[in-house]
């Protein structure tokens, strides 16, 4: 039903709507039919991939988080929090037509400057990267996988430490 391009992401059953003329989906997180971009088509299919591959449970996920930068009201695409509310994860999201470029990774950098997160991930659906804090080295460090929700607690219990 969508216009939009296959991804490197497991294939997921999406629910379409239509607004004023434009393509809706739902987003089962926000509980709401939102519109269908194609960064919202990967933020879709990698929220999935989250939920069903890698066992983040959809109570402790949330999209289009507000957060304040420098005075400046920001939305982080997906936070991934642990049991206690605490965030383990940002993910940032871009259309399969944007590259994956340095502006981004700082993008999202920025955001966990407000957050903390051990973990940020950035997709544009077709290219997935995983970078772990390193606190230590003031670094972040790039991983060859997306961690499972199970390895992204015992990041931040480690980190508590």
């Amino acid at each position: 039903m969508s216009l939009y391009p296959p991804l490197h992401l497991p294939p997921c059953s999406l629910r379409f709507g239509s607004d004023r003329g434009r393509q809706t989906v739902l987003d089962p997180l926000r509980r709401k039919y939102v519109a269908l971009t194609p960064e919202e088509w990967v933020r879709q299919h990698f929220v999935h991939y989250l939920l069903s591959e890698k066992g983040v449970p959809a109570e402790l996920t949330a999209n289009e988080v507000p957060i304040t930068l420098n005075s400046l009201s920001r939305r982080c695409d997906t936070v991934v929090y642990n049991r206690q509310l605490r965030p383990l994860a940002i993910a940032e999201y871009k259309a399969p037509s944007v590259a994956i470029t340095q502006r981004v990774f700082e993008q999202i950098a920025r955001y966990n400057m407000v957050l903390a997160v051990p973990f940020l991930l950035v997709s544009n659906g077709l290219r997935h990267f995983c970078f772990r804090q390193n606190q230590s080295m003031d670094a972040y460090l790039p991983m060859d996988h997306i961690p499972a929700y199970d390895e992204m607690l015992l990041a931040l219990d480690q980190r508590a430490t």
